[in-house]
Formats: C-alpha cells, structure tokens, sequence
C-alpha cells in the first residue's frame, strides 16, 4: 500500500509563486510514475504535471506549460511541484498520486494522497 503525504499548499497572491512536495512511505517510489493533478470546486479532477520513475520525462497539462515544474528526488521518495506566475485560476485542491505507468486521466491512476489546498487570491 503506498502512502503518499502532500505539503506545501497555501494561500498567496496572483503572481506569486508555490512548491508543494509529496512524500512517499514506499522504498519502491523510484519504480513509479508521479503526478499532480487538482480539482476546484464543481469540476471534474484534472492533470497537471507527471514524471516517469527516472525523471527524464515530464508531461504537463496546456494552462500550466512553462509556468510549474515538476521534479523527483528518488533518494529521498519525493515528488515536487514548484508553481509560479500562480492565477486565480489555478485555485483547487491539489493531489499527489502515483502508478507504474504515467496517465493524464485520473480514472487510470491508482494511488492517492489527500490533497493540499492551492488558493490564489487576484
């Protein structure tokens, strides 16, 4: 059973910018696939960000290209979400999940962490 532990979420202004970290309690974190994904209220729960278990290959979703960066440090079993130029938009729940292989649909992705609240305020 993976564990997974988000931290990192707040409140900051537009512009501004926020790392959220996951941590896992596996030793096999370095044989997953990573990913962010976040849900505001009355909508669906969508992908930002993944990463392969190596860290050389990234996917990111369209409204948040060139503005987060994700990254890994398999050393220490954790994933991280490093998000600037932050908009009202981007306002949600952010939630750290895991898998063998990297999905861009939540319905595929098997392990999850509770969620940290992102809020931006304009």
């Amino acid at each position: 059973q993976v564990q997974l532990l988000e931290s990192g979420g707040g409140l900051v202004q537009a512009g501004g910018s926020l790392r959220l970290s996951c941590t896992a309690s596996v030793r096999t974190f370095s044989n997953d696939a990573m990913h962010w994904f976040r849900q505001a209220p009355g909508k669906q729960r969508e992908f930002v960000a993944g990463i392969e278990r190596s860290g050389r290959y990234t996917a990111y979703a369209d409204s948040v290209q060139g503005r987060f960066t994700i990254s890994r440090d398999n050393a220490k079993n954790t994933v991280y979400l490093q998000m600037n130029n932050l908009e009202s938009e981007d306002t949600a729940v952010y939630y750290c999940a895991a898998d063998m292989n990297l999905y861009r649909s939540a319905r595929l992705v098997h392990y999850w962490g509770q969620g940290t609240q992102v809020t931006v305020s304009s």
